[in-house]
């Protein structure tokens, strides 16, 4: 039986082997609630709540397991249903298959199909994009609107769902009937009213394209225009606080997965002059496609010169309505451009923005015909297209930069 001296001794060596063995340890890592520090890996987390929300508000029956299963045999959501499948049925009658026609027709190289797409100044409107380039890996809006975050089961309950859906739905109705978001009515709906941002419109215009949304992240630049995660509620140290999401979809009937990214960033000379993170992130998109519509003719102005500049710098191509980029900077020999559909002078309050260059472009033939209406005066006056491309860049096909 062992002595005193023999167990004291004993106790005392596995004492000394714990205490080396807890040395050799790192230290327990802080992880802060922003996530700012931590190395990105741009992997968004598959997580169905995002697809689940979003076929809820779009009308569409949700899957095995959804938590609104309940709320979908509500009378309030049949109707909903019913009224938002009338909705998208008049608008793939005409805006949906004219945008497709088109992209078959005109947009169907190799180069455009594959390239990243670039749509400032676009809201939510995630369904132009994708209509045009369907193959895209990635596509980065811009908005002045917030991000937004997803809501729970709970939240709309609190809200009461018969006047929620009814909102929601509002919420897409100028852009299924005249193919835009109209500024003001997102400045009454997207600012807290409805939602507090962009996320479900997006959501929404997705997954009635027939897409699965594989997951989804908050998300910002940090100072050198890099893309990081970020806490739902971050609240930004400057007045630039570029936040936004990060959406990774798939077609229902195709392997490829894409992202979509929103950012929430005010785009004029004298925020962008101080908001280098942006500037940089934007810098670093060589040989993407720029898609312009609806812009409220913003960079005809000259406070929007720095991304009127950046765009046509970057762009190997851009396809825009006459609210776009002026005719006057295509007139050089880097840009080779085709004109659709006919020009009249721009429609209600923006009138004396005419452009008598563009117009005598169209007045000297070599236009091809555009078969269906987009932009402003959807209905009123004819509409334009113009794609321009630019010989010397090439269409990029990487992602946008982020932080490893």
């Amino acid at each position: 039986m062992p002595s005193r001296q023999h167990r004291f001794i004993r106790g005392l060596a596995l004492c000394i082997l714990v205490f080396l063995c807890a040395c050799g340890r790192s230290a327990p890592q802080v992880v802060s609630r922003d996530n700012a520090a931590k190395p990105d890996t741009d992997t968004v987390p598959h997580l169905r709540d995002a697809d689940d929300a979003a076929r809820f508000i779009a009308g569409l029956p949700g899957t095995a397991g959804s938590p609104f299963a309940a709320l979908e045999t509500t009378e309030a959501w049949s109707e909903h249903r019913r009224l938002l499948d009338e909705a998208w049925h008049k608008a793939e009658a005409s805006l949906i298959s004219g945008l497709q026609e088109f992209q078959q027709a005109e947009l169907n190289q190799a180069s455009l199909q594959s390239s990243r797409v670039f749509y400032p100044f676009g809201g939510p409107d995630a369904l132009t994009p994708i209509l045009c380039f369907p193959q895209s890996p990635n596509y980065v809006m811009v908005g002045l609107e917030p991000a937004g975050t997803l809501p729970s089961l709970s939240q709309i309950e609190k809200r009461g769902a018969p006047k929620y859906l009814a909102e929601m739905r509002e919420t897409v109705d100028s852009e299924l009937s005249r193919s835009f978001f109209v500024t003001r009515q997102m400045d009454r709906q997207f600012r807290g009213q409805v939602t507090d941002g962009l996320l479900l419109p997006i959501l929404h215009l997705l997954v009635r394209r027939h897409n699965a949304i594989l997951g989804f992240r908050y998300v910002r630049l940090d100072e050198q225009g890099q893309v990081i995660d970020r806490a739902a509620d971050y609240k930004a140290p400057t007045r630039y606080g570029n936040k936004g999401v990060e959406i990774e979809f798939r077609g229902d009937s195709e392997p490829s997965t894409h992202k979509l990214y929103y950012f929430s960033v005010n785009l004029s000379d004298d925020r962008l002059t101080e908001n280098k993170p942006f500037l940089a992130y934007v810098s670093r998109l060589k040989g993407i496609t720029t898609l312009l519509k609806a812009t409220s003719y913003m960079t005809h102005h000259a406070e929007f010169s720095l991304i009127r500049d950046q765009i046509l710098a970057n762009s190997a191509a851009i396809l825009q309505d006459d609210s776009g980029i002026p005719y006057r900077y295509f007139q050089t020999s880097n840009w080779k451009v085709q004109l659709y559909g006919d020009y009249d002078r721009p429609y209600g309050s923006f009138r004396w923005l005419e452009q008598p260059d563009l117009r005598k472009a169209y007045d000297s033939g070599g236009t091809k015909p555009l078969t269906f209406r987009v932009g402003y005066g959807y209905s009123r006056i004819t509409s334009n297209l113009l794609l321009a491309r630019q010989a010397n860049l090439v269409a990029s096909t990487l992602q946008p930069e982020v932080r490893r």
